[in-house]
């Protein structure tokens, strides 16, 4: 896809990675519809491409909302990229969330991008070529412990990813599916950042991130996996999983001290 020929919808536009994101779109010459419920993160970009970017205000959980995304990219005259980055994150033990938080999760990572997806299909099927791009997660590969729902949201949108691509063959609309590990996000919550650091994982820049998918975009890839050695534990999950599930339980004791500290509860918007 040529980059100055999108016209896109990018959700969790204000969040570390849809930032990045929508700043490497608009230096790209694409047309850009942010969806976010904040504006403030996104001020400096709508004033740099005021040509290029406009900011859609929206809660993608409420039908009433999505409608209004699909107003917007109706009044450019469409859209051939749509881009799911909006997401939530909770790291704790299973037992430590309550019932609205991983509701909450489930409606943001799943429920929302399969139904704006739903929504957006006609526009998109209407351009000569276009592309759903769903972010995910390592954790849609691999399930960890202190992340369970959340991994159940990104296993199931890498499976809506799959299975969309092949309902979609014989048209003119590609999926991508991205898989970043771990990044420097305000989805981070203190404990999370401080399991991280105990680890000593690898944490990238959202610059870095939104380089990589921009890069899968313009050359229609179909998935794209952050991270070394993070793609080899993806690899090695699906072909020996016990061997993963013994070196998980060595971090258990770290996982659930950690998980002891509040949890953030603040959305990617």
């Amino acid at each position: 896809m040529r980059l100055s020929d999108a016209r896109v919808v990018l959700t969790g536009a204000s969040g570390g990675i849809g930032l990045a994101v929508v700043e490497a779109l608009c230096a790209s010459g694409a047309r850009v519809l942010a969806v976010a419920r904040h504006r403030a993160p996104l001020e400096p970009l709508l004033d740099r491409y005021p040509q290029h970017l406009c900011w859609v205000s929206a809660d993608l959980t409420f039908l009433a909302d999505r409608r209004k995304v699909l107003a917007a990219a109706e009044a450019i005259g469409g859209v051939n990229l749509l881009i799911n980055a909006a997401g939530i994150n909770h790291f704790a033990m299973l037992e430590q969330l309550d019932d609205n938080e991983i509701n909450a999760m489930l409606a943001l990572n799943i429920t929302a991008p399969i139904c704006l997806t739903k929504l957006l299909l006609p526009l998109l099927k209407q351009a000569e070529s276009a592309m759903v791009v769903n972010v995910g997660s390592t954790y849609g590969s691999i399930g960890y412990p202190g992340y369970a729902t959340y991994c159940a949201t990104k296993f199931a949108l890498r499976g809506f990813c799959e299975a969309l691509r092949r309902e979609l063959a014989d048209t003119r609309v590609s999926v991508l599916y991205v898989a970043p590990r771990a990044t420097h996000t305000r989805m981070n919550s203190p404990a999370a950042q401080a399991l991280n650091n105990a680890l000593k994982s690898n944490v990238d820049d959202p610059r870095i991130v939104a380089s990589a998918v921009i890069q899968a975009i313009a050359k229609d890839r179909r998935d794209l996996y952050l991270g070394w050695p993070e793609r080899f534990f993806v690899r090695l999950n699906s072909l020996l999983p016990n061997l993963v599930d013994r070196g998980l339980r060595k971090q258990l004791p770290l996982v659930r001290r950690l998980s002891d500290k509040p949890v953030n509860k603040d959305l990617n918007p």
